[in-house]
């Protein structure tokens, strides 16, 4: 009896120590797939107070570190579709069919004065540049001008839908030039994607394992993008000085008539201290807000991403 009364003690703490282990084990597990829902929660909250339609899609490299808010949602791009036409001129430089360092002649009949152009302020009466330096000033700096010339050497929008398409890239669309979208309000929509699209076509381009891009072009643009000068109060408005942010932005502008901003975008990667990034697509429009409310609004939401990944 003593033993058998020993045994069963022992039975009863190894249960008890089981117990005690699954409980942990269920708060750990429960507490881990709940910090993405806070994260959602944290920004349905900076959503929900501010008068604008807000799509989100953020990708971890962990599959649990993800979540989208409106990521379905078609958004026009403005100027973030600089990017997927920068792609498209370096595929025609691997292909052949361009070349980094081609000269194109930008005469003072194509520096339009209604366009933003640093290519403008800088050579007032045309300059001739090499493709690599168009592509900078369009990605960077976001050019109008030199968005235009780079759509124009490609052979017109249709020809970055097309590319994308055959990527598989759906929810997305290029329709017109800067001119044509900056002269007409409405036309601007017809430039869209999702969030979620967004995503992919960073994730696809920056893993680069179909291999689309060269070395070069990989290291050329990713470059580029780490040196963006637009956007300073949006993805990277909050976060540590010296953090490594490759995105592309665009805007809109406010319609006189109506009070609407219908874009304030910004998308990019964002890399930890710890040398492992997530990938962010941020989209407003319909937006009541000014300016410096809608980037607020990015600025945070890119916040509470950076804490959310450097306490994983």
């Amino acid at each position: 009896m003593q033993l058998n009364h020993g045994r069963s003690i022992k039975i009863k703490r190894v249960k008890k120590i089981y117990f005690s282990l699954l409980i942990l084990f269920t708060f750990f597990v429960q507490g881990n797939s709940q910090t993405i829902e806070t994260l959602r929660q944290d920004i349905v909250r900076i959503i929900n107070v501010k008068n604008a339609l807000v799509g989100v899609v953020i990708n971890g490299i962990d599959i649990k570190d993800s979540l989208s808010i409106n990521g379905k949602g078609h958004f026009p791009m403005q100027s973030v579709f600089k990017l997927p036409i920068a792609l498209t001129v370096l595929n025609e430089i691997d292909k052949g069919n361009l070349s980094h360092n081609q000269k194109i002649e930008i005469t003072k009949n194509e520096l339009l004065p209604g366009l933003w152009s640093p290519i403008r302020t800088k050579y007032p009466e045309g300059v001739t540049l090499s493709v690599s330096k168009i592509i900078e000033y369009t990605v960077a700096l976001s050019d109008n001008v030199g968005c235009d010339v780079l759509l124009k050497l490609l052979g017109g929008p249709h020809v970055v839908t097309n590319y994308f398409s055959s990527l598989g890239f759906n929810d997305f669309s290029v329709k017109i030039n800067e001119e044509t979208m900056q002269n007409n309000w409405e036309l601007q929509f017809l430039n869209w994607t999702t969030p979620k699209e967004a995503n992919k076509i960073l994730i696809t381009f920056y893993e680069n394992k179909k291999g689309l891009l060269s070395k070069r072009n990989y290291d050329f643009i990713w470059n580029i993008l780490k040196e963006t000068k637009t956007g300073k109060y949006r993805l990277r408005g909050q976060l540590p000085e010296k953090t490594i942010v490759a995105h592309k932005t665009g805007w809109s502008g406010k319609n006189k008539e109506s009070g609407i901003t219908a874009a304030v975008n910004d998308i990019g990667i964002i890399f930890l201290p710890d040398g492992k990034y997530y990938i962010i697509s941020i989209f407003i429009t319909e937006s009541l807000e000014e300016l410096e409310t809608n980037e607020k609004i990015i600025a945070d939401i890119s916040k509470s991403a950076w804490d959310y990944f450097n306490t994983q």
